[in-house]
């Protein structure tokens, strides 16, 4: 299974209005999947297709499966990880060591490729510090290039809080180069990596990008020379440009096939992607409640 097969499902799935149903079925295909066929996958979940609708039940769907794709990264490092039921006030994931005696949790990111404006809320890192709860480590798991290029509130918070700002790209490497953790080997320092960072940034820097440091304690830790790193963050940037390019023409379509719409598939169309009956029922469904507690 490849991502667009997965994507098909995701398609199906939401249609069937089983949630529970259809994420306990991603999961047994997802966790069922080889090293080989996962690590291409991994890259590409990061960007959410353009084809999704917002607060849809397709990309609650997909949020699902990014975070049952996280769980499977874990696994594949010799970790045991599970995916939480709950989605609300707690981590996504949760990974243990089965060599050594520390515990994780993980929280996995996807963003359109349009969404070009995105704020420290976006990545939750100080969420995901109160979500460490008695565990050992906090992972954040985003696309590579996108987090901020420059300086962000972000990176101040993971290094006061120890929360890893790690990156699909970067498990698709570990597993490029069949790192796993077992009883000589401990991984756990992927996770430890905002400790070792702050001790060498002073305090007006905190704020500042330090993923160029990041990679190079990643690239040490795998024992590769700075070449070969780079030729994989080339490959991943190639990736993303066809993937840009494909998503560029869903839209096109959409123009093409908005232009040739009647006035009056204009006007329900508009109406539609404006959602004004539903705010129309949402307020009157409050002033219901109210008028229902004074009586």
């Amino acid at each position: 299974m490849d991502f667009y097969e997965l994507r098909s499902i995701i398609k199906y799935e939401s249609q069937k209005g089983t949630f529970e149903q259809s994420s306990a079925l991603l999961q047994s295909k997802i966790f069922a999947l080889s090293k080989t066929d996962i690590i291409p996958i991994i890259t590409e979940i990061g960007a959410i297709p353009e084809d999704i609708g917002h607060d849809s039940s397709e990309e609650k769907l997909y949020a699902k499966v990014s975070d049952i794709v996280l769980a499977k990264c874990f696994q594949e490092l010799g970790l045991r990880s599970t995916v939480t039921k709950e989605r609300i006030n707690c981590a996504d994931v949760v990974a243990r060591s089965q060599f050594h005696n520390y515990s994780l949790v993980g929280d996995a990111k996807s963003f359109r490729l349009s969404r070009t404006a995105k704020n420290q809320k976006d990545f939750k890192v100080k969420s995901m510090a109160d979500w460490k709860g008695n565990n050992d480590y906090s992972v954040l798991v985003c696309p590579y290039y996108q987090y901020p290029k420059r300086t962000s509130q972000i990176y101040g918070q993971a290094l006061n809080e120890n929360v890893t700002l790690f990156s699909w790209e970067y498990f698709s490497i570990l597993l490029e180069n069949n790192i796993s953790e077992n009883e000589e080997r401990n991984i756990s320092e992927l996770w430890n990596i905002c400790l070792k960072i702050s001790d060498t940034i002073n305090h007006a820097e905190r704020n500042a990008s330090f993923l160029f440091r990041q990679d190079e304690i990643i690239r040490l830790f795998l024992a590769i020379d700075t070449i070969q790193f780079s030729e994989y963050f080339k490959k991943f940037k190639t990736n993303i440009i066809i993937r840009g390019e494909s998503e560029i023409k869903f839209w096109e379509d959409k123009i093409v096939k908005i232009k040739q719409y009647t006035r009056e598939q204009a006007i329900n169309e508009l109406l539609s992607s404006l959602k004004l009956n539903e705010k129309i029922s949402a307020i009157k469904n409050y002033i219901t409640s109210l008028k229902e507690a004074q009586e």
